[in-house]
C-alpha cells in the first residue's frame, strides 16, 4: 500500500518541532526513530523487540506522513501523484474518470481505514485493494483534500449536476408512482359514484 504515500523529507523527519506530542503516541518511539532514519545500532535486539520496533516504525511514519503533507512541499508531492491517479478514479459513472484522493475520516490512530475522495461528486468511497484497506486513514487526516484544493483551487473540478434518474418503460420512476397513485384514486371515486363497495 506504498502507493498511497509520498516520501517525507528526512529534514522534516529530523526536526523535533514537527514531531510534537509523537513520542507520547509511539511506544519505542526513540527506535522507532532511528529505524526511520537508517540511524539503529547493531545492538542485538530479541525477535519480538525488532518486530515491536518495526510496527512502531511503520506507525510513526504514518502520524509523521499525515503531518507533512499538509505542508507545501507535501502538497506539491501529493498533488504529481493525484495528476498520475496514483490513488484510483472515482467508480462513479458521471464522474469520468476523475482521479480521487486519500482521506481520513479521524485524526485519530486505529479508529478508520484510510477512504478515498472524489473531488467531482465529493463523496468518498472505500479502495479497492485490500492491502490498501488497511491503511491507517488517521495517516493521511481528515483535512488533507480539502487543503489541497485550497492551494490549488484552479484544479478543482466543477461538481458534478449528473444524477441517474430510475425509470421504467421510459417514465421516471416518482412519475410513474405518483401515476398509479392517481389511477387509484380515480378507481376509488370511481366505485363511489357507482355505489360499488370493496369486498371485506
Amino acid at each position: 500500500g506504498n502507493e498511497y504515500f509520498c516520501d517525507v523529507d528526512e529534514d522534516y523527519i529530523l526536526d523535533r518541532f514537527n514531531l510534537t506530542n509523537l513520542p507520547q503516541e509511539v511506544p519505542h518511539y526513540h527506535k522507532a526513530m532511528e529505524l526511520i532514519t537508517d540511524q539503529i545500532d547493531d545492538k542485538p535486539m530479541s525477535e519480538e523487540l525488532r518486530e515491536q520496533v518495526e510496527r512502531s516504525a511503520k506507525h510513526l511514519y504514518g502520524l509523521i506522513h499525515a503531518r507533512y503533507i499538509i505542508t507545501a512541499r507535501g502538497l506539491v508531492k501529493m498533488l504529481d501523484k493525484y495528476k498520475r491517479g496514483d490513488f484510483g478514479r472515482c467508480p462513479r459513472v458521471f464522474c469520468y474518470h476523475n482521479p480521487l484522493l486519500p482521506v481520513g475520516l479521524t485524526d485519530v490512530p486505529n479508529q478508520k481505514a484510510v477512504k478515498l475522495y472524489c473531488s467531482r461528486c465529493e463523496d468518498i468511497y472505500t479502495p479497492k485493494s485490500r492491502r490498501h484497506k488497511a491503511i491507517d486513514g488517521a495517516y493521511f487526516g481528515t483535512s488533507f483534500p480539502h487543503m489541497l484544493f485550497q492551494v490549488y483551487s484552479s484544479l478543482k473540478p466543477a461538481p458534478s449536476d449528473q444524477r441517474y434518474v430510475p425509470r421504467i418503460f421510459g417514465f421516471k420512476l416518482h412519475a410513474t408512482a405518483e401515476l398509479h397513485r392517481w389511477q387509484d384514486e380515480q378507481r376509488e371515486e370511481q366505485k363511489k359514484r357507482l355505489g360499488i363497495t370493496n369486498n371485506p
